[in-house]
């Protein structure tokens, strides 16, 4: 049998965490990536939360046979007042936990369909290319990047 595509996810969480256990150094200082997208920790955490929601929430209309709900986040192209928040060792605990469960749902989620993996299911993705999708949260993670102690905000 092939390997769980979720196991992307899982892996993928695990950079995130890794990336944002260096946040709590973060001076309040916007980072500015691509010219014109801002960041902070706490706006990277949004988007990967909405991103792990919004595919598993589309994994499972999938599976039932159901129609998935269209998003309605804001995305990347806003900045929240609560984007602005500090990041705290609490934050990155609340992280840890929710993105873990969250990476075990799909694993245990894809893990009960491995029939389902490639399924043609268009318009949408098969299975697969949903978890080689979402395992692109890195990218948010990564427009934060590594902070270290003393490191001032810049353009990445």
């Amino acid at each position: 049998m092939t390997d769980n595509p979720a196991q992307l996810v899982a892996d993928a969480v695990d950079h995130c965490l890794d990336v944002a256990s260096t946040w709590i150094a973060w001076n309040g200082h916007p980072i500015v990536t691509d010219g014109d997208n801002l960041w902070t920790p706490a706006k990277a955490v949004r988007r990967i939360q909405d991103h792990l929601i919004d595919h598993l929430a589309e994994v499972e209309a999938l599976l039932a046979g159901a129609e998935p709900l269209s998003s309605a986040w804001h995305g990347r192209m806003v900045t929240l007042d609560a984007d602005w928040a500090r990041f705290t060792e609490l934050d990155l605990a609340e992280a840890r936990s929710r993105w873990t469960r969250l990476a075990q749902t799909y694993v245990n989620r894809y893990g009960t369909a491995p029939e389902s993996w490639d399924t043609p299911r268009t318009p949408n993705w098969t299975l697969r290319e949903i978890a080689a999708h979402v395992a692109g949260i890195t990218w948010y993670a990564d427009q934060v990047g590594r902070i270290q102690f003393g490191d001032s905000a810049g353009i990445r």
